[in-house]
């Protein structure tokens, strides 16, 4: 028998809910790097972070360009002051949960501290296993790192740069501190964003650094900036998504715009659902898987109940 949405399974009392599947994406509508970096000057590009299934999922229908793993889930889905601690396995593990959502839009996964920083080789292999093991599409790194961009895209996998403030060298940069505010500085963020295209890169995120920084680093490479915190005139954006759908803890960065309050709608489910068990209200008869005929007498019989 053919079962409708909602259908009672017979004899259980089991309602079947049916959630739609994601359609599979065919090669066409699949989003790659190549399609990524010649959207330069046509179009804005949206980019969202995502941990796990649901959340790359929900990010691919709602028709983002770039589903990001970023190694913030150390902050966002961990519990940690920062993102130092997540490890490669640990991105890994994330990425390949999120490439199950990420259907049609390109998969990014960073790549965490210590995985790349020792040496090139270093860099290649951890690129590797994040797309090997973890199904991602794409990698980032932090920093001006030319001779590791070179060798990953060398290898055969998209790299995408970060520059400015960058959270892995948060000690160093003594915090979360806006960069490129000085002419010298900010003409050495120029010179590293055109280094890092010339080694390879195919998409550059620009963090925390002043707008007309953004815009002139937009202008003078020819691939497109993803901005956090840098103003309007780069070619897309992205945000950490716990933070525009209001799931993380105020305060937030400048540059967060809150979409949504899940964090207080889901507070008060969970509320709502503790008071309906503590005062009886759950579960309802009609939450109740019904009793077959004559049981609850039989059992009465056989266990001496009154």
């Amino acid at each position: 028998m053919e079962r409708k949405p909602g259908h009672r399974a017979q004899g259980t009392g089991v309602s079947k809910p049916t959630r739609p599947r994601p359609r599979p994406a065919t090669t066409s509508e699949i989003v790659t790097a190549p399609e990524i970096r010649a959207s330069k000057g046509t179009r804005r590009l949206v980019m969202v972070t995502a941990v796990d299934e649901p959340s790359a999922r929900l990010a691919d229908l709602a028709g983002v360009d770039i589903v990001l793993v970023g190694d913030s889930l150390g902050m966002a889905a961990l519990g940690r002051p920062d993102t130092l601690s997540v490890t490669l396995d640990e991105m890994i593990h994330h990425t390949h949960a999120a490439a199950a959502g990420a259907r049609r839009a390109l998969l990014v996964a960073d790549m965490p501290f210590g995985s790349y920083q020792a040496s090139v080789a270093d860099a290649v292999r951890s690129a590797c296993r994040l797309i090997a093991q973890g199904s991602a599409r794409a990698v980032k790194l932090e920093g001006p790192r030319c001779d590791e961009t070179a060798a990953i895209t060398a290898a055969g996998i998209p790299v995408v740069g970060h520059l400015g403030l960058t959270p892995q060298a948060v000690h160093r940069l003594g915090g979360y501190r806006v960069q490129g505010r000085g002419v010298e500085e900010a003409l050495r963020v120029v010179e590293q964003a055109r280094a890092l295209e010339r080694a390879g890169a195919f998409l550059l995120v620009l963090e925390a650094i002043p707008a007309p920084l953004a815009a002139a680093v937009t202008r003078r490479v020819g691939i497109p900036t993803i901005g956090i915190g840098a103003g309007p005139a780069c070619d897309g954006q992205v945000l950490v998504l716990a933070d525009l759908l209001g799931l993380s803890d105020a305060p937030a960065p400048r540059f967060v715009r809150r979409y949504a309050d899940l964090g207080r709608v889901i507070r008060e489910a969970i509320e709502a659902y503790a008071a309906d068990v503590r005062a009886g209200r759950y579960p309802a008869p009609e939450e109740t898987y019904p009793s077959p005929p004559g049981l609850a007498a039989a059992l009465a019989k056989h266990l001496g109940d009154d």
